[in-house]
This record gives C-alpha cells, sequence and structure tokens, in this order.
C-alpha cells in the first residue's frame, strides 16, 4: 500500500507556525501504512522541540476520510506467507517482525499524541475508525463534521479494540464501552458528542477558516491551549441546524444495562435481546453475532480486567495481544475474508464464545519479552527528549 502525510509550516502574523499534517492515502480511505507512521510520528516530535510552532493541525485528504484505520492488508500478506513457511515446516519470524515494528511505531506515535505538550487538533471530517481513533481520541482538540462515523471495528476481522482502547473504552460509561468494542458500532457525530469522543462538531467548510483564524491568533498573549477552544466554539453555532439525530443515544439505558455481567455469553445474549427496530441497532446485533468470539473474548477481559491500567500499560499489553493475535491465525483469517477475497463469510476458530478455551485468551495476555525493560514500549511515560 503507497501513502504518505503532507507535511507543512504555516505563518502566523506574530511570527509563530502552525504545523499541517495531512494524511494522504485516499485509495485506501487515508489508511496508515508504516511509514506514514514513522512520518507523522517525526514531524510531530520535531514540532514538539520547535518554540515557533503555536500548535498542530492533523487532517486528512479528501472527504470520505479522516483514517479507516491501520495498514491491514500488508499485514495480512506478511501473515500468510508466514503461515505457509510453517506449514512447510520452515521457521520464519518475518510477521512476528513486522507487526512488532508496526504497532511499536503506531503506539508510540498515539501515545504521543496523548500526551502532547502542544494544542492538537485534528479535523475528523468522515471515517474515524480503528488506527484513525488512535490519532484522534489523544487530541487535545478533537473536531467531527455531521456526515463523521465512528467505529472500532474489529471484531468483524478478528483482531481487537487496540490503539489504546483499553485506555478509551474504559472511560466511556458503564457498559457503553464493552458495547462498542463488541459490536463495533458505528456512532455520528452527535452520539460522539454526547460521550465526549469528541468536542466540537463543525461544519467541513469551515475548515480553511478554522486554520486562516489560527494564523491570525497572537500566541504570545494568551494560553495556547484555551485560544484553540475559544477559536473553535466560535465556529460551533453554524453547525447546530446539522446535527444529526443520535443512534445510540435512545438505547443507552437498554445497552447499560445489557452490557453488566460478569459472563461474557450472557452480556452476548442481553445485547441480541435488546428492544428496538431499525438498521443501526441490527447492525450492531449482527457484527456481534458473525464477529471473531475471540476478540469478544479478548475485549471483554479489556473491559473487565484491565480497566485500570494506566495508559503506558494499555499501550505496552496491547502490543502484546497485536502481536500474539497476528501469530495466531484469527485476525489473518478475518482480513482474507473480508478485506482480500471478501467472501465475507471468515471461518473463525470457534463458533461460539461458549466454546473459546480460555487457555487460548490467556496466551495472547501473555507477554513476548520475558524481561519488561526488553518490552518495545517500556520507556513510555518518560520524560521525553
Amino acid at each position: 500500500m503507497t501513502g504518505k502525510v503532507n507535511i507543512s509550516e504555516l505563518d502566523c502574523v506574530d511570527g509563530h507556525k502552525i504545523g499541517i499534517a495531512e494524511l494522504d492515502n485516499p485509495a485506501s480511505l487515508n489508511a496508515l501504512t508504516l511509514d506514514m507512521l514513522k512520518q507523522l510520528k517525526s514531524s510531530l516530535e520535531d514540532w514538539e522541540k520547535d518554540d515557533s510552532i503555536a500548535c498542530v493541525f492533523l487532517h486528512g485528504v479528501g472527504e470520505k476520510a479522516f483514517c479507516a484505520g491501520g495498514d491491514v492488508r500488508t499485514m495480512y500478506h506478511m501473515m500468510q506467507a508466514s503461515s505457509e513457511k510453517r506449514k512447510n515446516g520452515q521457521d520464519d519470524d518475518s510477521a512476528q517482525n513486522f507487526l512488532t515494528e508496526y504497532f511499536t511505531v503506531e503506539y508510540s506515535c498515539d501515545y504521543l499524541i496523548h500526551t502532547y505538550s502542544k494544542p492538537l487538533i485534528v479535523w475528523g471530517e468522515g471515517i474515524i475508525m480503528g488506527g484513525g481513533i488512535g490519532l484522534y481520541i489523544g487530541a487535545s482538540h478533537r473536531v467531527t463534521t455531521p456526515k463523521s462515523r465512528m467505529a472500532m471495528p474489529e471484531i468483524s476481522i478478528g483482531l481487537y479494540p487496540d490503539v489504546g482502547g483499553t485506555w478509551f473504552l474504559n472511560k466511556l460509561p458503564s457498559g457503553i464501552g464493552l458495547f462498542l468494542g463488541l459490536t463495533g458500532a458505528q456512532i455520528n457525530a452527535s452520539d460522539a458528542l454526547d460521550l465526549r469522543l469528541t468536542e466540537h462538531l463543525l461544519l467541513p467548510e469551515h475548515k480553511q477558516g478554522v486554520i486562516e483564524k489560527l494564523q491570525g491568533q497572537l500566541w504570545n498573549k494568551a494560553d495556547h491551549f484555551e485560544l484553540v477552544s475559544e477559536l473553535l466554539s466560535g465556529f460551533e453555532d453554524a453547525a447546530l441546524s446539522q446535527h444529526p439525530s443520535s443512534q445510540l443515544i435512545p438505547y443507552f439505558a437498554q445497552i447499560q444495562a445489557a452490557c453488566v455481567a460478569e459472563d461474557l455469553s450472557l452480556v452476548c445474549t442481553q445485547i441480541a435481546a435488546i428492544d428496538g427496530i431499525g438498521r443501526w441497532l441490527e447492525q450492531a446485533k449482527k457484527n456481534l453475532e458473525e464477529g471473531s468470539p475471540i476478540t469478544a473474548c479478548i475485549c471483554f477481559r479489556q473491559c473487565t480486567q484491565y480497566h485500570l491500567l494506566s495508559l503506558e500499560d494499555c499501550f505496552r499489553l496491547e502490543l502484546v495481544l497485536s502481536v500474539r493475535s497476528g501469530l495466531l491465525g484469527e485476525f489473518e483469517e478475518g482480513v482474507r475474508a473480508r478485506l482480500i477475497d471478501k467472501c465475507g463469510q471468515p471461518s473463525w476458530m470457534y463458533k461460539r464464545v461458549e466454546d473459546v478455551e480460555q487457555s487460548v485468551i490467556d496466551r495472547l495476555f501473555t507477554s513476548l519479552w520475558e524481561d519488561e525493560k526488553t518490552h518495545p514500549l517500556a520507556k513510555l511515560g518518560l520524560p521525553r527528549k
């Protein structure tokens, strides 16, 4: 997959600059290649050290998507090639090495955004899913537009809600994060506002106006974070008439009741029994019914046993989960069926969540690094130089 990040700097009236990062991979809805992640991370690090940069503006090319996720097609081809070699009795670590590098860079970039010392505005127009949410959710200033759609759809491809999902899903009201992870349900901009996953709902045609207003600020005379918040709020009224009707909020109480249980099988049964009709709810139920039982088990454990982890430890845990998921075969099969062959019918390792052997899930949560000091993300949380 080809793709790049267009990096530029815009002058402000007082001598400061705005760092602009544009995800440019429109053929794949701005999905993130390894090179794109490296480029973005490097630029963010440089801008954070540069006193002339007042804030950063991150967006995607086109109107369809900010970012639809990670480069799972390349991951698939790496996993598939390694699987074939192992079937032929050959040792092959290429998939493990690639997955380790990819997710290490991705989660390092996500963490950098969460902890960024300058205002970082993410313009989330269109699709914001999977790896796109990883870039979006930690930003100091998160913008959606009326047609934005957010989701963590990994249950359909046999992965799990990563990119900090262990952290941000557990920050949502009780049961809501688990529901979103188990069903991969899409939420619109109004629901995102109500759940505080986003902060500002603006019209897409105001993007250039926002950038021009940022260039016109006197950054030396104000708190940068407060200044950006006030600037973005000034555009909100124009979008009020175009807020979409809520999709999740009407079912809020039922979702919470369904997802508060100690048994995953019972949770799944209760989600299926939520009373209501309409495409949104039916699609959420279908995603769970047809999704990976292994993913459901991982997600349930994330939301019930790891809800107190620090942000750093969430990313360290997810690196283990992601690499092991890539070696297990479930993720490979999900991508094959959904995105490569497009038959839409993955042959999951287990038919139901009740059938999943807990020893398999235990192994997925077992670190690949005996000495945690050698963990690729061991330095998360330490002061940046």
